[in-house]
């Protein structure tokens, strides 16, 4: 695509997330610390050991493209607009579940070109599992060293949905939303990226995210729920886009499997 080797790129990645999974895990075992950042958002050494291993072998690529992660003070806009590909990283997706040892926590790691996501990896370290998907490549889940499995989304849907929602930031417009859903549903709260993977893999088919996230958050699984032949839009029903203003901060989206259902019609007003 452009230029760019998706195939050697994602096979180097791989290897990389799988690295940074390591660290984590090595501290996960451990007594850490717990600290703040500026915006009271929770730190730990695993986020900065993960970050360290993502950036050490990316910059080691043969294509050199800027780094853009939730570790790192943010690039200025003026200077971010001018990157056409860039490497988008969450090196440590989901530090309260982290922080609760509940293992629902991620390695994000995406190629944004031209303001959409490319190439996707998330890694699950507790599990050894890893979700990854490139532009005309498929998506697929790999367990440990077993064969990857390639993965499609639920279509149709099923009479009785099965929604995800986050774990740790539920918001009273995702209530609200629930309650405007027609039919009966089962909820199934997680947390960090894995809620995209479920509906990648067809085991849940809508993810509803009336809340906020970062461009970080979302890349990497946007990439293997699109592959998969799901749908991540915004309130608008266009695809989530990034790298176009100033803030990182995404809207709010929803993320679905089936199409031949609106499921932009049970927003609530208020949005």
């Amino acid at each position: 695509m452009h230029g760019l080797d998706l195939a050697d790129l994602q096979a180097r990645v791989l290897a990389a997330v799988r690295r940074a999974g390591h660290k984590i895990l090595k501290i996960y075992a451990s007594d850490f610390s717990v600290y703040r950042k500026g915006d009271r958002s929770p730190l730990t050494a695993a986020d900065t050991a993960a970050h360290r291993c993502l950036k050490e072998a990316l910059w080691s690529l043969p294509a050199q493209f800027p780094i853009l992660s939730e570790e790192d003070e943010a690039a200025p806009y003026q200077e971010r607009r001018k990157w056409s590909t860039y490497w988008l990283l969450d090196p440590l997706d989901g530090t309260k579940e982290f922080i609760n040892r509940n293992g629902e926590f991620t390695v994000n790691v995406a190629l944004i070109h031209h303001h959409e996501p490319v190439l996707g990896v998330v890694h699950v370290p507790v599990q050894d599992t890893t979700y990854y998907a490139a532009t005309g490549l498929g998506a697929f889940k790999q367990v440990g060293e077993a064969a990857p499995q390639a993965i499609r989304v639920r279509k149709p849907a099923p009479e009785k949905l099965v929604i995800v929602g986050s774990r740790s930031h539920q918001t009273p417009a995702f209530k609200a939303y629930l309650q405007k859903l027609d039919g009966a549903y089962e909820l199934i709260s997680i947390g960090s990226s894995l809620k995209f993977c479920l509906v990648a893999e067809g085991r849940a088919d809508l993810y509803p995210r009336l809340g906020p996230t970062s461009e970080w958050d979302t890349a990497a699984a946007q990439c293997v729920v699109v592959e998969a032949g799901g749908y991540v839009v915004d309130l608008a029903g266009k695809p989530l886009r990034y790298n176009t203003k100033d803030s990182i901060l995404n809207p709010y989206f929803l993320v679905y499997a089936d199409d031949s259902r609106n499921f932009l019609a049970y927003l609530p007003e208020e949005l």
